[in-house]
């Protein structure tokens, strides 16, 4: 997702593969709630109501509760099963071809009848109006979209892409009604028409309210009666202190490293608080841009692969709230492997990195500043560089600066090729290792570091999107991995881990906190 900042019980249904054959979806849902009220505070905004526009964390919590897709991720899992869909399968070979059946009786929360059309327009809709910040950008490989009936749905893609369920299961995928969206228009009201198992009651600059919605028919079982969620607008400081004072049940993304850990340090049955981890696919890259006249440089890169210390900085920067990350990857994601850590090892190496630099012809030491910015992508972002510049300039190789610049420039300023070396973070769209490969080494990646490689556009991406058994995907990924462990377009630094501070009477947050991203609303419930 957009370079930023995302996070058992077995699912209701249980799908074969998801590229071969996405099982049958059973009618379970809108119960119209059991519980209390649940309020949930977060530092990130919704940035879009509209499905057609929003591609960032905020907005696709949103779209994971008031809309459906036709697949959707079971809590715990990173295949997709039936969710507005009742059964949907690839009919060809080369997963070109992909058909979904509708379940029947499906209505939206205003009680308009949910159909094929809606599936279709939807889809159409989103690729037509084609918005910078959507999640258009997820499907280009989408030809047509076809109707045969009022619950049949045909899928015609332009090549072959056995991810392209997990990529309809996500937000991308939301189903609107025809009726109350224009074809080629965002709507901007801050209203919002779906089918999951939420209303959109009302939404403001400063929180949105939701209730249940008792037209839902898909997986979800609600455990409350509804959900209030308030914005913070970055405001570390203030979340905590909400969650503390009791004005929010649940505390989720934005509280910094060290507040986490100082509330996991003094939690006590007095203060009536605690800490829910959970698994997290959310990463964190150096990047470097490979036209640079320092950073372009192979034996600068390898040089700080050798040098960085990343115990260090999850330990003193982070915390602990994060783990060392060795290669693009991440753990718990099919394909994973340690490619940076077998290249460079865990410890840093002066003496290495010293022969990088010489079999470049480098023998002075090297200028170098890295780009930063200061909350997109974490709030000890700045911090973490600032530890990565003393790191080099330790070993007396460089003499590494920092620079830290608001997101909207420093956006501008990548595209514009200023930058030799700068960090970009990563939520996945869906918990499949295309997600962590295709949008940054593919053509057109979205890193912007004048990277290329033909092996890995031209062959590896191609042929691991074509296999719908992704679990035979191990060795294509592997050698991809290592190719960039080798060229260095980009060095993984971190894997996050998940939290949310909840009261204690407040439970489910377990079964919100995985790798598929979603959060779930209808899994926490309130005594």
């Amino acid at each position: 997702m957009n370079m930023c900042s995302k996070w058992p019980v077995l699912p209701v249904v249980a799908g074969l593969s998801a590229g071969l054959l996405t099982g049958c979806g059973s009618d379970t849902g809108g119960s119209g709630g059991n519980g209390s009220d649940v309020v949930i505070g977060m530092t990130d905004d919704v940035l879009a109501t509209d499905p057609a526009s929003g591609y960032d964390p905020g907005s696709w919590l949103l779209f994971n509760n008031v809309f459906q897709s036709l697949l959707s991720f079971p809590k715990g899992g990173t295949e997709p099963v039936p969710e507005a869909a009742e059964k949907c399968s690839f009919t060809d070979t080369r997963t070109k071809v992909y058909r979904c059946t509708l379940r029947d009786g499906l209505t939206f929360s205003n009680g308009d009848d949910l159909t094929s059309k809606d599936v279709k327009y939807s889809f159409d809709r989103t690729m037509k109006i084609d918005d910078a910040a959507g999640p258009a950008i997820m499907l280009p490989m989408l030809d047509e979209v076809e109707t045969p009936d009022e619950r049949t749905v045909v899928f015609k893609l332009k090549v072959s892409d056995a991810t392209f369920p997990s990529k309809i299961a996500s937000g991308a995928g939301s189903i609107v009604n025809h009726r109350e969206y224009e074809a080629d228009a965002l709507r901007e009201d801050g209203e919002a028409v779906g089918s999951g198992p939420y209303k959109l009651d009302s939404f403001s600059k400063d929180e949105a309210v939701f209730s249940v919605n008792e037209n839902y028919r898909g997986n979800a079982e609600t455990q409350n009666s509804g959900v209030t969620v308030k914005f913070f607008h970055g405001d570390q400081s203030g979340l905590k202190k909400a969650v503390l004072a009791d004005e929010v049940d649940v505390a989720y993304r934005g509280l910094a490293a060290e507040d986490i850990a100082e509330i996991e340090k003094d939690a006590s049955g007095s203060q009536n608080i605690d800490i829910v981890e959970g698994t997290s696919a959310e990463v964190q890259h150096l990047v470097f841009n490979m036209t640079d006249p320092v950073a372009g440089k192979l034996g600068v890169r390898q040089a700080i692969a050798y040098l960085l210390d990343r115990d260090s900085l999850v330990n003193e920067v982070y915390e602990n709230t994060a783990t060392p990350l060795y290669s693009i990857i991440p753990a718990g994601i099919t394909g994973h492997n340690t490619a940076f850590f077998n290249t460079y090892g865990a410890r840093p190496s002066r003496a290495k990195a010293e022969a990088a630099l010489l079999a470049d012809g480098i023998t002075d030491k090297v200028k170098l500043t890295l780009w930063s910015t200061p909350t997109r992508y974490g709030p000890s972002t700045d911090q973490e560089f600032k530890a990565i510049a003393e790191q080099l300039n330790s070993s007396g190789l460089f003499d590494a600066t920092v620079e830290s610049v608001a997101y909207d420039q420093y956006e501008k300023d990548i595209e514009a090729g200023k930058y030799g070396v700068y960090v970009k973070g990563w939520v996945p769209d869906y918990p499949d290792p295309d997600n962590f490969t295709a949008p940054f080494f593919g053509e057109g990646n979205v890193l912007g570091n004048n990277y290329a490689n033909t092996t890995v556009t031209g062959e590896l991406i191609p042929e691991t999107a074509a296999r719908s058994d992704r679990s035979t995907t191990d060795q294509q990924y592997g050698e991809l991995q290592d190719i960039v462990a080798e060229q260095v377009p980009v060095i993984p630094i971190w894997q996050a881990k998940q939290y949310a501070v909840v009261r204690e009477s407040v439970y489910g947050l377990e079964n919100c906190l995985d790798a598929s991203t979603v959060f779930r609303f209808w899994e926490i419930s309130k005594n």
